[in-house]
């Protein structure tokens, strides 16, 4: 594609540095020194206390609700987005809560947070913000209100590394943080993920969660001398607390992810660059400019007509097919995930109709690539072909 949605994410000086560790006589490649010092340096440029490397972001995803899980056994209803990747539902659905959706603002493509608030029962266990394709999706109302109300935010900053809310970082708000390594985000360990937070004891349970449930993983001499004295007829190498998972990550992506770190801040410069100089360029009154930039650390061109049109949405695919612009129709996680068939079932038949903000870019939205190489240029030609639809 002229256009693609990503390229060269992982550079020369990224494989230079797996290659030197793979050319040791005996080189660890489970998990290890340098998956600890991911985490650890991940910890610091993030602002957090906890860091577990993980196998994706959607493990990250299904690990927090485990954790919530632990919390609220009895189950409850978590509040999530309609738009936004599959895994942030399915995770919910997987640990027994139940998801209450609440439609999007246009600004930010996250949760309205007026509307959060009105969904809110006496059932509600946490509120899943998406903080979509590096918008800012928090307010200070809503934080407000959560810990007014004692109710739990976690945020999934897979798309947004980097971005800020009043100048700290997004996911040092939330009790827990979920973030994706994956090729196409803003640095990639070809599959990974992280799970952050401060709560100590939510970061033990990680750990053991992580790796089968096995209290060994723990790094709290404490709760593993507690287990063992517990259960002493178990071998104390292998106690298990939790029906668990393994997604553990690899010394591989700890050491892509250590190499890539070192350049995020100035990657995550550039990409806002140039989508501030997209939203300058494309034609305001065809498409929405209208964003909420501050803060952002975007991810993609997000490319949403201002009014529902079906025929100009038609052209303007063929346009973009034929340029060789790659694309994603309805824009995070394919648009409005109530209208997926996971959800049959779960939710009531055309429950999808009630978020007409997320219908909206569902059907006349989409984004482009965004990455550090692309030049100013570049992105003008890219406008050129979509002004001209």
């Amino acid at each position: 594609m002229k256009f693609p949605l990503m390229r060269n994410n992982i550079l020369r000086e990224d494989l230079d540095a797996v290659i030197a560790h793979l050319k040791q006589d005996d080189p660890i490649l489970t998990h290890g020194a340098n998956v600890r010092a991911f985490e650890s340096e991940w910890s610091e440029w993030l602002g957090v206390q906890h860091s577990v490397f993980v196998n994706s972001g959607a493990s990250a995803n299904l690990l927090t609700m485990a954790i919530l899980k632990i919390r609220y056994p009895q189950g409850g209803e978590v509040i999530v987005p309609p738009l936004t990747w599959v895994s942030d539902i399915a995770s919910v659905l997987q640990n027994g809560f139940t998801p209450v959706f609440v439609d999007i603002d246009p600004r930010t493509l996250a949760m309205d947070s007026e509307k959060i608030v009105e969904a809110i029962s006496p059932k509600t266990r946490a509120v899943f913000l998406t903080h979509v394709q590096g918008f800012d999706g928090l307010t200070d109302e809503l934080s407000k209100e959560l810990e007014r109300r004692g109710i739990l935010l976690i945020e999934d900053v897979c798309e947004s590394h980097g971005a800020t809310h009043c100048g700290r970082k997004l996911g040092t708000f939330g009790w827990i943080s979920n973030f994706s390594f994956y090729y196409a985000h803003h640095m990639s360990t070809i599959e990974g993920g992280m799970v952050c937070t401060n709560d100590p004891d939510v970061y033990q349970q990680v750990r053991m969660l992580r790796s089968h449930g096995m209290v060994r993983e723990a790094s709290d001499p404490t709760l593993q001398s507690a287990y063992r004295s517990r259960h002493p007829e178990v071998n104390p190498e292998f106690i298990f607390a939790y029906p668990a998972y393994n997604v553990r990550n690899t010394e591989i992506g700890g050491i892509l992810g250590r190499s890539q770190l070192k350049r995020l801040d100035r990657n995550v410069e550039k990409r806002t660059a140039n989508f501030l100089h997209f939203l300058r360029t494309i034609d305001p009154g065809k498409y929405r400019t209208d964003f909420k930039v501050e803060g952002s650390s975007n991810y993609a061109f997000n490319l949403i007509l201002k009014h529902p049109d079906d025929m100009l949405v038609e052209r303007l695919m063929r346009k973009m097919q034929a340029a060789e612009v790659e694309f994603r129709r309805g824009s995070a996680g394919g648009g409005n995930q109530i209208r997926q068939p996971y959800l049959e079932g779960v939710v009531p038949k055309d429950h999808h109709l009630r978020y007409a903000e997320t219908e909206h870019v569902h059907f006349y939205g989409f984004y482009i690539g965004n990455f550090p190489d692309l030049r100013e240029q570049e992105i003008d030609q890219l406008c050129a072909i979509l002004n001209a639809v």
